[in-house]
């Protein structure tokens, strides 16, 4: 196929990048960075564009992924922060969904990122699948209207996944290297109460969750990128301190994590505990569907 990807240099869209590659596929990557740096990261085999609009419409894409955003929490949310977030997911996506249209040959699939802040922070362990409504935060509307750009693509002709994604565990990248230190030198422990649910995915179980839509042409709509397994935040301190032979005693107290992070403190101090039921539905088998065995895999591949 001839994909387009947006966000093809983060953290995800690199090891998809990767993958794709390795099954034969021709990359076109949208990234602000100098295509030197996109092939160093990546591969000489991808073409590199660093804007929309250098994109010709009479290049026929079969399909686009549409990975693209600001990290959510790399940084307090202030005002032009959260309007950072905002652009990044929303505005994108809308200039991507503007593309398809003007394009003479349109992708018969768009895959849009989103992620399980949907749901909203819950503090109680109900189980969460797509059917289940939107939250009322800041991160949940966000995600609603980043789901509602992508979803205008359905009138273009297009089949639409898209993908709400947990906390996606690789020991390079994301929430697990932010804890591997603190851990590894004994200090780590559940945040807060520790009862909040973290609803996690194997970044082999998200690459392949992405390549399962692109090559599944019936699926289409809302799927949730989590394991079948959601644990409290107590068991995964637990479970990763025992992968370690480290103690997981220190908690860090709900306060100091507010006067840290402000606002955004609520998406570690709440969670969701969220099912994977249209994934599953669809035929996708986890090749990591338990904690406990993810986190050994993933750390002793390091």
């Amino acid at each position: 196929m001839q994909i387009l990807i947006t966000g093809g240099t983060g953290f995800i869209g690199r090891r998809l990048v990767a993958r794709l590659l390795s099954k034969g596929h021709r990359l076109t990557v949208l990234s602000r960075r100098d295509a030197e740096d996109v092939h160093r990261l990546l591969s000489n085999e991808v073409k590199s564009v660093k804007s929309l609009s250098a994109v010709n419409p009479a290049v026929a894409f079969d399909a686009i992924i549409n990975l693209a955003g600001e990290g959510v929490m790399d940084e307090r949310w202030t005002s032009f922060r959260k309007s950072q977030l905002l652009n990044s997911r929303i505005t994108l996506t809308s200039e991507l969904v503007d593309l398809i249209e003007r394009m003479e040959n349109r992708p018969r699939c768009l895959i849009s990122g989103s992620a399980i802040g949907f749901y909203g922070g819950r503090d109680d362990a109900v189980r969460l699948d797509e059917s289940s409504g939107a939250g009322n935060d800041f991160a949940a509307d966000l995600c609603l209207r980043w789901e509602q750009a992508a979803r205008r693509a359905e009138g273009l002709g297009a089949r639409v996944c898209t993908v709400r994604t947990g906390v996606v565990l690789h020991p390079e990248g994301g929430a697990l290297h932010k804890m591997m230190l603190p851990f590894r030198l004994g200090a780590g422990g559940p945040l807060g109460s520790g009862k909040q649910m973290m609803s996690w995915i194997h970044m082999e179980d998200m690459v392949n969750t992405l390549i399962f839509l692109l090559e599944n042409d019936s699926a289409k709509g809302v799927f949730n990128a989590t394991a079948p397994e959601a644990v409290s935040n107590k068991d995964f301190a637990v479970a990763l301190a025992g992968v370690l032979n480290r103690p997981a005693l220190l908690k860090m107290p709900a306060m100091v994590l507010k006067c840290l992070l402000g606002e955004s403190s609520e998406m570690v101090l709440k969670g969701q505990n969220v099912y994977p039921e249209r994934l599953l539905a669809e035929g996708y088998q986890f090749t990591h569907p338990q904690l406990q065995p993810a986190l050994t895999q993933l750390i002793n591949a390091v």
